[in-house]
């Protein structure tokens, strides 16, 4: 198993501001005003996935058809501006649903802060995010895409969540990276985003046991991680990365 002096010194080597350029939390750190990095950062995780180069091609398509204004953007939302704008499984219609959702909450109940805030403090069966993506699906016109229901996942099924936690670290913990924006829930409650890379690593590191990349995964390894660092147990995602940047194959 990896010591805790191994992974804090990838840790501290690959948590700083040159992880900006090819990340997409390079969005959000555009912006100064809450809102408009909140609804950056939640259109930047929904994207990326696949290729890095190519998703951070799309979001840049996708921040000029919002005129660099997220919250704007969302607040006076129309259909018609994102014309044919798709990415993988995410075909136009399926932003359109995912971005009125956003309007209606951002324009009757708060915002993104709000709906988080409610799941941390109501999570259903231990799960914060179940009732933020019941939110979403209670409200989708159409929530059985596979372009909608790859972007939300649906956390009652299992899912690991990875987006979702990503973008929640990048909201709560204040650091080199992250912005730590919001402030309703600890750094120790938070989750490692987990994907194939993560979950591979991780069980080099001898970290993780289970074979299956899900939620129940996601809390084994944050609950690992702890032992390290029990106050801030996601700084260690750039552990991984740095592991897996040491580390190639």
């Amino acid at each position: 198993m990896i010591t805790k002096n191994e992974i804090d010194l990838l840790a501290c080597q690959y948590e700083t501001e040159d992880f900006f350029l090819d990340d997409p939390i390079r969005f959000p750190r555009f912006y100064k005003d809450k809102k408009d990095k909140e609804i950056a950062g939640f259109i930047a995780s929904l994207v990326a996935y696949g290729r890095r180069e190519v998703f951070i091609q799309k979001l840049n398509i996708l921040f000029k058809i919002a005129n660099n204004k997220p919250y704007n953007f969302i607040k006076d939302f129309s259909p018609e501006i994102i014309g044919n704008f798709n990415y993988r499984f995410g075909k136009p219609e399926d932003f359109i649903i995912i971005f009125n959702i956003l309007k209606k909450l951002y324009n009757n109940y708060g915002g993104l802060e709000a709906l988080f805030k409610y799941g941390y403090e109501n999570p259903i069966d231990g799960n914060m995010f179940i009732p933020v993506t019941d939110y979403f699906y209670s409200n989708a016109s159409d929530n059985s895409s596979c372009g909608f229901r790859f972007m939300i996942p649906d956390a009652r099924k299992g899912s690991a969540m990875k987006r979702m936690c990503l973008f929640l670290r990048w909201m709560v913990r204040k650091a080199p990276v992250d912005f730590g924006i919001w402030d309703f829930m600890p750094l120790s409650d938070l989750y490692i985003p987990l994907d194939t890379h993560v979950a591979r690593i991780s069980r080099e590191m001898g970290l993780l046991s289970r074979n299956a990349n899900d939620f129940k995964s996601v809390i084994e390894l944050t609950e690992n991680l702890k032992k390290f660092d029990a106050q801030d147990p996601v700084k260690y995602d750039f552990a991984m990365f740095g592991y897996g940047v040491n580390h190639k194959k």
